[in-house]
């Protein structure tokens, strides 16, 4: 099972089965979806699929140029792949530019930021359905919802993401009919269309836009945390769903999901998204209850000891009937493990 989006984007799959191995998701031709901006941006475009306006460009002295002519706020992104952290919300002309300077003069995202991409604000909730695909089949997963701003009440710089739940009640029935009619077969038949089919974890980004839904990025994998609340709600083993998967046989495949509200609260290093410091020491960890799951983002063993490793340092995930039950949980769960420094957001799933 190929989970990141480097070694995807890289031929990973494509190596396994060179060597005869199984493997379950998509050969660097599909992984572009999630590696290049720009190929999915084309790719909606030339085969309508609904997502924001954009332009693409090469150099940064054509960026700043059109900047100059944009209404705000706009968002620029990397073209490549950048941790989650390539896409940029810019209220001002200053900010953009600001923005592109950093991307394809300075190089913070390396490689990434090569082209950049000056595409429309749309608003709206957001939405992420993650789903299982063989190629040609396609069966989604319940609805989550993701918190990417730093701070409560969605303030701050953006994220990886603060955390999530699912599923989310603005994805309803006739949303739910629209997205797939529009956005999730489409893209599955574009993609075979254009030689590329897509196998594996395929994840849309959405924006419950006034005048309708749009796509705001595809993952080639399971989203980091909106799996961290999807999967634990999979009732069908997930081993048989990957293998009809890799098989083509999703179409056969009745896939079971549990009741209830699945949510998933963050807890980060002081100073994330910006520079932190690691190392520090996490108690509390084996008090946690035993229905509780609590992934480890960016942990290590140090002496025997659990320390920080990273920016988002823990996924606190907590299951309930109703999101007012999962999030009381999460919390309590998220109040009895201490490190120095730790910060996570107290609104998760409150909007």
């Amino acid at each position: 099972v190929v989970a990141p989006d480097d070694p995807l984007a890289m031929g990973m799959v494509d190596a396994l089965e060179a060597a005869g191995i199984r493997a379950f998701g998509p050969r660097a031709n599909a992984a572009r979806i999630e590696a290049s901006k720009v190929f999915s941006k084309e790719l909606m475009q030339k085969y309508d699929i609904p997502t924001a306006d954009c332009r693409v460009f090469d150099h940064a002295d054509a960026a700043f140029a059109y900047l100059k002519t944009c209404s705000y706020p706009t968002v620029v992104k990397a073209d490549g792949l950048a941790l989650g952290k390539g896409v940029i919300i810019c209220k001002t002309e200053a900010e953009a530019k600001d923005a592109v300077q950093k991307i394809m003069v300075d190089r913070v995202f390396g490689a990434a930021g090569a082209r950049v991409i000056v595409e429309e604000f749309i608003e709206g909730p957001e939405v992420s359905v993650l789903c299982f695909v063989d190629g040609e089949h396609i069966v989604p997963m319940v609805s989550s919802q993701d918190h990417k701003r730093a701070y409560d009440a969605d303030q701050g710089p953006n994220t990886g993401g603060m955390g999530t739940f699912a599923p989310t009640p603005k994805y309803t029935p006739a949303v739910q009919d629209e997205v797939t009619r529009t956005i999730l077969i489409p893209t599955v038949q574009a993609m075979a269309k254009e030689g590329a089919p897509f196998k594996g974890v395929l994840y849309y980004g959405l924006m419950l836009a006034q005048d309708g839904p749009r796509v705001l990025e595809y993952n080639a994998r399971f989203g980091d945390p909106e799996t961290q609340v999807v999967l634990p709600l999979l009732k069908t083993d997930l081993i048989d769903i990957m293998q009809a998967a890799i098989d083509g046989t999703l179409d056969r495949m009745e896939v079971e999901w549990e009741a209830g509200v699945c949510v998933c609260v963050v807890m980060a290093s002081g100073g994330y998204p910006g520079s932190y410091e690691k190392g520090k020491e996490i108690t509390g960890l084996e008090a946690v209850p035993k229905d509780i799951l609590v992934f480890h983002a960016g942990t290590q063993l140090k002496d025997g000891a659990v320390v920080t490793a990273g920016g988002r340092v823990l996924g606190v995930t907590a299951k309930g009937k109703d999101i007012a039950k999962a999030r009381e949980k999460a919390y309590a769960a998220v109040a009895g493990i201490q490190f120095e420094g730790a910060h996570y957001r107290k609104d998760i799933g409150i909007k």
